[in-house]
């Protein structure tokens, strides 16, 4: 029998709630004709504005070859568009469409029914002890695994901030 403390695991946790988020999401968008990846693709898009095909490749956690199909299928349905890079006309930069912006704000909207429903029954006290909790928990484990980039510049994680309407970010 393969034993673990499961109770105990934050990881599993972590990775369980992940895991219905992004089941939930996915199951979401499909009727706005776009996958979690798309989506996952624009959101990098909204938080770093254009950037390079490589990096995100590295940012998602997926091999380039697989982030090439994603991005070609939304080339295709008019979402982005690839230009070569100012510094390095070897590399390509992701630029959003119109389109993806009209797309965009309807998955937003999405995302944030789905946070309401997630967080619901929660006090502000509690997403603001989360928060902390998570960021501590990135500290403590980003001086084990380096978010750089090619160029050895570290990565920025986008922030999760707070407003009156909107109990955390997505």
């Amino acid at each position: 029998m393969l034993n673990y403390d499961w109770e105990n695991s934050v990881a599993y946790w972590v990775c369980a709630a992940s895991h219905v988020f992004r089941k939930t999401l996915d199951a979401r968008l499909a009727p706005e004709g776009i996958t979690i990846r798309q989506w996952e693709v624009l959101a990098w898009l909204s938080s770093r504005g254009c950037g390079s095909q490589s990096v995100l490749a590295e940012q998602l956690g997926i091999e380039p070859h697989t982030l090439a199909g994603i991005l070609n299928r939304m080339e295709k349905a008019g979402l982005l568009v690839r230009r070569p890079c100012d510094q390095d006309r070897r590399k390509n930069t992701l630029h959003p469409t119109d389109k993806a912006t009209e797309v965009w704000n309807r998955a937003s909207e999405i995302a944030h029914e789905i946070r309401r429903q997630a967080v619901s029954g929660l006090t502000s006290e509690d997403l603001h002890l989360f928060k902390d909790i998570c960021e501590r928990m990135i500290q403590n484990l980003d001086e084990t695994v380096s978010l750089e980039d090619e160029s050895g510049f570290a990565i920025p994680i986008p922030c999760i901030e707070q407003s009156e309407d909107d109990t955390l970010n997505d």
